[in-house]
């Protein structure tokens, strides 16, 4: 029996990080050994996450390798200069704003912006470039996979591959320059320019580039990436056996995960107060369900409508608490981004979605690869934000559905390949493709100066 090669996977986030980001790399390594790949993790110690769950350590295999580089973050001293709370969350600026943003918080951005490059974790790069070019010459690997935002994970992975010659495999769950937020920094052209080189160098070094979506795909192919494939998000088939559905009397209207203030569901909460308003049918059956950080502008626009006692707000969900939630909903909401990029953006909540088989009410652009998969799994409905005749039409009929005969049946939908296993199985082959002429070359360069 031949024994099983080994990649570094490079990521910042790791259990106990809560979240959707941590999903990416936990979830792969978890099935790579399936694929003859041994998983060896870096990761970052005494992280600042803005969300932790305790559940995500038992998707860590028994055996699997975990070296820790110790990190520092600014978030406290952001926390400091703006006088907000120790415990505030703070990470998430970019698609949370206040609603009157202080010049301390002006300024913090641009420090940020333009001082920490490519990201806040950036004083991590150096240390963790020089402890593992010490790691590799003891422990020689036969490819490098890295997972980015943040991109200090990506910046890492070019420098360790500029220097050892190892294969590197560079995967996007978000663009880089081209990400929705990167227009909100507030970059000098300095600043600007040296984003843009470091984005190039990876392109530049990376054997195989793979990203989320078809159209982030051509993106990054149409400003020079080569060799890009499409490995989306998935699902975990695991995740969802114990779930059970459970009868109630409420219509539940969900969203998990960060609720910005580019995707304030104006014209859904208008349509929402409609109804309410227009019979107590209506007013005594629809619960809104809010997971995660919510934006204080659609909080306003909650209030405005005057649908406080229609709403609850969740806060953040331990993981196994988020599927139930997700399972006990009669309608899930998928909002997109209101950014020019929103065609490509295909959030990993959408697989977890689809596995509960709920229907979706994905809001939008209804020519994106978001809508393209709710529709070919036939696993709900894709308008724009503003379409207030379609959106009540919907609601109305679900409703009436609800009332009628509680309607919790499980959707009918094939999902098959958007298991994480599948996804798992196609990084492998990148892998094996990358490592196949070279392994015994990286071996060797993994233990050269």
């Amino acid at each position: 029996m031949t024994s099983k090669k080994r990649v570094l996977i490079i990521t910042y986030y790791w259990p106990p990080s809560g979240g959707i980001g941590v999903l990416r790399c936990l979830k792969i390594s978890k099935y790579l050994r399936e694929f003859g790949w041994e998983p060896v993790i870096y990761t970052a110690e005494g992280a600042t996450y803005p969300t932790e769950d305790l559940t995500n350590f038992k998707d860590i295999l028994e055996g699997t390798e975990i070296i820790k580089g110790k990190i520092w973050e600014p978030y406290s001293i952001y926390k400091f200069i703006t006088r907000k709370p120790k415990t505030a969350n703070v990470n998430n600026v970019f698609y949370t704003k206040e609603k009157k943003a202080s010049w301390a918080h002006k300024f913090s951005v641009w420090i940020r912006s333009n001082f920490f490059i490519p990201d806040a974790r950036c004083m991590w790069i150096k240390p963790s470039v020089k402890k593992l070019k010490k790691y590799l010459k003891e422990n020689p690997v036969d490819a490098i996979f890295s997972n980015g935002p943040p991109h200090s994970n990506t910046r890492i992975a070019t420098l360790l591959k500029k220097e050892t010659g190892i294969p590197w495999l560079a995967d996007f769950q978000d663009p880089w320059t081209q990400i929705d937020y990167y227009q909100l920094l507030s970059l000098t052209k300095f600043g600007d320019r040296k984003h843009r080189r470091m984005e190039q160098e990876a392109f530049k070094y990376a054997d195989e580039i793979t990203i989320v979506s078809p159209s982030w795909k051509k993106d990054l192919e149409d400003i020079g990436a080569h060799n890009v494939s499409v490995i989306p998000w998935g699902y975990d088939p695991e995740d969802y056996k114990a779930l059970k559905t459970k009868v109630s009397d409420k219509f539940i209207i969900s969203h998990l995960g960060i609720l910005g203030f580019d995707r304030n569901p104006e014209i859904l909460l208008t349509a929402i107060k409609a109804l309410v308003d227009s019979s107590d049918k209506y007013k005594n059956t629809i619960e809104v369900q809010l997971a995660g950080q919510v934006d204080y502008s659609v909080k306003e626009s909650i209030e405005k409508n005057k649908l406080n006692e229609n709403v609850k707000y969740l806060g953040n969900l331990t993981r196994s608490d988020a599927l139930q939630l997700m399972k006990d909903s009669s309608l899930l909401l998928l909002l997109l981004n209101k950014q020019s990029n929103a065609k490509g953006r295909i959030p990993g909540k959408i697989f977890e979605y689809l596995a509960v088989k709920r229907p979706t009410l994905c809001l939008g652009m209804t020519v994106s690869d978001s809508a393209d998969i709710i529709r070919n799994a036939k696993a709900g409905w894709a308008y724009e934000y503003e379409d207030y005749n379609n959106i009540i039409d919907l609601l109305k009929s679900e409703v009436d559905k609800f009332i009628t005969n509680k309607n919790t049946q499980d959707l009918d939908s094939d999902i098959e390949q958007f298991s994480i296993v599948t996804q798992t199985e196609k990084i492998a082959a990148l892998l094996d493709s990358i490592s196949k002429s070279n392994s015994n070359d990286s071996k060797i360069n993994g233990q050269s100066e």
